[in-house]
């Protein structure tokens, strides 16, 4: 769950805090290049495509996770959704090094995209392996990783952790660690039984 439905949570949270420095941001950058200030409508569209386009990266992974998830099996699949995540996450770190607002936008395209494979590849891995005792309760895990996730995206927006201006660029790559949490522990999971009886074909390693 940490590694799951958490980065979407994180993701749509931790946005929230670093605004004003991201929109302060823009408009120097804008300055820099074109030797006039943006419009404040411009600044407006810029912030709303930041926040926005998250929800297209999301749109992109969630349609995609099924496939996925099939063609790979669950595990692959969730390893897969670090690729855009550890990308998102250097390109919103480095963007304003690079003196790059577009870099945020596609970072968060990125993000987006982990944060829909992820959220459903978790639900469909963690019902598939739970035992049916426990299923229900292992179900809710993507609902209480969310929350967890958008409770930690607030708590690194505080001023006294990450959430001053010199340090914006590194609250947006958080989800950067969680990611690396899971590249070093999942490889060490089971795979999903269903996935390896009806896609598979092998009885033995769901049994």
């Amino acid at each position: 769950g940490i590694t799951g439905a958490f980065q979407y949570g994180l993701q749509v949270s931790i946005i929230n805090s670093p605004a004003e420095y991201i929109k302060t941001f823009v408009c120097e950058t804008w300055l820099k290049r074109y030797g006039s200030p943006p419009s404040a409508q411009m600044i407006t569209l810029m912030w709303s495509f930041i926040v926005s386009i998250y929800s297209i990266g999301g749109l992109l992974g969630s349609t995609s996770a099924g496939y996925l998830s099939v063609r790979f099996g669950r595990k692959k699949a969730m390893l897969f959704a670090n690729i855009p995540a550890l990308l998102g996450a250097a390109l919103m770190g480095l963007s304003q090094l690079c003196g790059s607002f577009e870099m945020i936008i596609a970072g968060r395209l990125f993000s987006g995209v982990c944060g829909g494979l992820a959220l459903n590849i978790h639900i469909m891995y963690a019902g598939e392996c739970a035992p049916r005792k426990l299923r229900g309760l292992i179900a809710i895990t993507a609902s209480t990783s969310i929350a967890a996730g958008k409770f930690v995206g607030f708590a690194l927006g505080l001023r006294e952790v990450l959430g001053v201006e010199a340090l914006w660029p590194i609250l947006l790559a958080a989800n950067a660690l969680p990611a690396l949490v899971q590249l070093l522990t999942l490889p060490f999971f089971p795979d999903s039984p269903r996935y390896l009886l009806i896609d598979k074909k092998d009885k033995e390693g769901c049994i």
